[in-house]
C-alpha cells in the first residue's frame, strides 16, 4: 500500500537515488557498528544502511511506518517519538564491542531543533551523528562568529561538536518536495569538552541573544548583575560578536563563583 505522507510528522521523503549514495558515503557505515537511524519513513537511507552494517536500530514515530520497518529482519524498531528516547540505554544495550552509537536522519524540519538538543545529552555516548536538516539550520550550526548567522544554537551546538556541511541538497530530492533548501550536517563530538555542566550555559547564551542588536550590557549585562558577577567581561558588545570559548570560560567563571 502506498504510505500518503503525513503532514503532522513533517515527512519529506528522501527519493534521489544519487543523493542517498553521496549521504551513505559520507556516513562510510561499516559492518558491526551501532547505528540508530531517526525518521527512517520509507527506508531509502535505511536499506543501503543496513546492507552494510548487518543490523541497525530505527526510531519511527508514525505507527504504519513502523508496521512496515519491523518486516525487516535485520532493523530493531523503535516507535515512539524520538525526544522521549534514551539514547544512553540504547548504547548499554549494543551487543557490539564499540558501543559508541552512530547516529544519522532526515530529521523531521519542524522539529530538528529541539531533537538537535536533547540530543546534546547523550554526546557523551555517541561516535558521530550525520543530519539532514533545513539548509539554514545548518548555517546557523556552523556559522562563525560575527556573521549574521551566528546565533544561540551555534553556541550551544559549537561547545560540545566540531561540525561540518558536507552535502547541499535540493527540493526536488524529495517527495513530496519541501519548500526549502537542505544540506547534510557532520557532527563529531568533542573527547575534551571544555564544560563538564552546560546546565547555566543555556540560559546565559539565551539571555545574550535575547535582543542581538543591542549591546550586551542591556542584555547579558542584566543576567550578569541578577546572578552577582564580580568578574570581568567586555559587554560593550553584541551578542554575535562574541567567539564560543569566551561564553564558555564566562560559564565556567560564573558557576565557579556561584559555587563559593
Amino acid at each position: 500500500m502506498q504510505h500518503i505522507p503525513r503532514k503532522r510528522f513533517g515527512q519529506h521523503f528522501l527519493s534521489d537515488g544519487g543523493v542517498i549514495d553521496a549521504i551513505v558515503q559520507a556516513i562510510a557505515p561499516q559492518a558491526g557498528q551501532t547505528m540508530v537511524e531517526i525518521g527512517p519513513g520509507l527506508g531509502a537511507l535505511t536499506q543501503p544502511l543496513v546492507e552494510r552494517l548487518g543490523a541497525l536500530t530505527v526510531i519511527e514515530l508514525d505507527r504504519d511506518l513502523a508496521a512496515r520497518l519491523r518486516t525487516h529482519a535485520q532493523l530493531h524498531v523503535i516507535e515512539s517519538d524520538v525526544l522521549r528516547v534514551d539514547f544512553g540505554e540504547i548504547a548499554l544495550a549494543s551487543t557490539q564491542a564499540q558501543t559508541r552509537l552512530r547516529v544519522v536522519g532526515n530529521l523531521p524540519y519542524n522539529i530538528s531543533t529541539p531533537i538537535l538538543f536533547h540530543l546534546l545529552d547523550f554526546a557523551s555516548c555517541i561516535e558521530d551523528q550525520h543530519f539532514m536538516l533545513q539548509k539554514e539550520v545548518v548555517d546557523r550550526m556552523v556559522a562563525q562568529p560575527d556573521t549574521a548567522d551566528f546565533g544561540r544554537l551555534s553556541v550551544m551546538l559549537q561547545w560540545r561538536y566540531q561540525m561540518e556541511n558536507v552535502l547541499a541538497v535540493g527540493p526536488q530530492s524529495f517527495t513530496p518536495p519541501p519548500r526549502v533548501d537542505s544540506a547534510v550536517v557532520r557532527m563529531q563530538p568533542l573527547a575534551m569538552p571544555a564544560l563538564q555542566n552546560a546546565a547555566l550555559l543555556g540560559p546565559l547564551v539565551q539571555s545574550a541573544f535575547s535582543q542581538r542588536r543591542k549591546l550586551l550590557r542591556h542584555t547579558l549585562g542584566a543576567f550578569l548583575e541578577k546572578n552577582n558577577f564580580t568578574g570581568n567581561f567586555d559587554l560593550q558588545r553584541r551578542a554575535q560578536e562574541v567567539p564560543v570559548d569566551q561564553y564558555v570560560a564566562l560559564t565556567q567563571a560564573l558557576a565557579l563563583q556561584m559555587a563559593n
